[in-house]
């Protein structure tokens, strides 16, 4: 198959690219919903109608099937973050999403990842600039308002990847090497996520929990706390309920890889039960706790997940630290440029 482009315009495609500078300045609001824009990408070497496993290692399944998993699978990511954005979600039918994607393109190529030979790696490292340079990133961000590239590839021991990678003027604060120029800079910020269309939905939303704890973790100060204070940080401490062990010592929210009840990585499907104040966090300690094990999000990942999200403070949480309200923390996601210009904590 020769290599080419699939360009998939947002629906309505006038509608759509005259609605785009509108998002671009909407995302910059300090009030939610935050409307984030996103371009996703795929890349797709091929092997006459199948993808080439030669290439991608682990995965060889047709063409035409490999598409139609990643187009159902970006819509599932889609989902789950903005259904994750709804603070205290499982319970009240009411509230808002904070977060809400809007797909303004999706680019699908034929070809395989560029990749590089970056120092400290023994596996080829995604070149990140060649992609987003040949994507035309300055336009798509400083004009279009992209705030999200979500890259679908493969891994299969082929290719080395960061799951979240960030570029702009506030630095790099993300899920990687935070290498300042493995993407291009440009006037505004914006977060690379790279997915495995081997895997699912849950991985795919994984690599943005592990983002907002990256994020979080930087704007409480973690990066420049010994790590024998980490408990007593806002995040990590007092909402998670970790330390500098990344277990959780004291049952209060969990991260990604630890619910309340965990008691090593990616433990969710543990029964053990616990006391935790997960669904009426304060950050005092006074929130009611409850008896909770996995039957909560049915062992699941993704359930997990968006439970999780539905428990940090969103719209109308109603919630302070000493005195202080907190903050929407997806403000910190749907207006990060804002935020860091304003110097904005997870307290106001």
């Amino acid at each position: 198959m020769s290599i080419f482009w699939r360009l998939l315009a947002f629906p309505g495609s006038c509608l759509a690219w005259l609605a785009a500078a509108a998002l671009a300045h909407a995302v910059e609001e300090s009030r939610p919903p935050f409307i984030i824009p996103v371009l996703v990408v795929g890349y797709y070497p091929t092997n006459q109608d199948r993808i080439d496993i030669r290439v991608t290692g682990d995965w060889g399944a047709p063409v035409e099937a490999t598409l139609a998993k990643t187009r159902r699978l970006t819509r599932e990511v889609q989902a789950a973050l903005e259904e994750g954005s709804r603070y205290h979600g499982y319970q009240d039918t009411n509230a808002r999403p904070s977060l809400q994607y809007r797909v303004l393109k999706t680019i699908e190529l034929f070809k395989p990842l560029p990749v590089w030979k970056k120092p400290g790696h023994r596996t080829p490292m995604t070149d990140y600039n060649a992609i987003l340079r040949e994507m035309g990133i300055q336009d798509w961000v400083e004009k279009q308002g992209v705030r999200e590239v979500w890259i679908w590839g493969y891994h299969g021991g082929k290719v080395d990847l960061w799951e979240s990678n960030m570029a702009g003027p506030f630095g790099d604060v993300s899920n990687s090497d935070r290498d300042p120029a493995d993407l291009p800079v440009l006037k505004h910020t914006y977060t690379v996520y790279h997915y495995n269309y081997q895997r699912g939905a849950s991985e795919a939303v994984e690599d943005h929990l592990h983002q907002i704890e990256a994020v979080l973790n930087f704007i409480d100060g973690r990066d420049r706390t010994p790590p024998s204070r980490w408990r007593e940080l806002l995040f990590w401490g007092k909402f998670v309920g970790s330390d500098h062990t990344h277990k959780i010592v004291k049952p209060g929210c969990g991260w990604a890889h630890y619910p309340p009840n965990a008691e090593r990585d990616y433990d969710w499907a543990n029964p053990r039960a616990v006391e935790t104040d997960i669904e009426d966090w304060r950050p005092d300690g006074t929130g009611k706790k409850i008896l909770l094990d996995s039957r909560r999000w049915n062992g699941n990942s993704l359930q997990w997940f968006i439970y999780w999200m539905q428990n940090l403070p969103g719209e109308n949480h109603g919630l302070s630290s000493e005195g202080r309200k907190l903050r929407n923390w997806w403000s910190f996601f749907g207006a990060f440029d804002q935020a860091r210009q304003n110097q904005h904590t997870l307290v106001e």
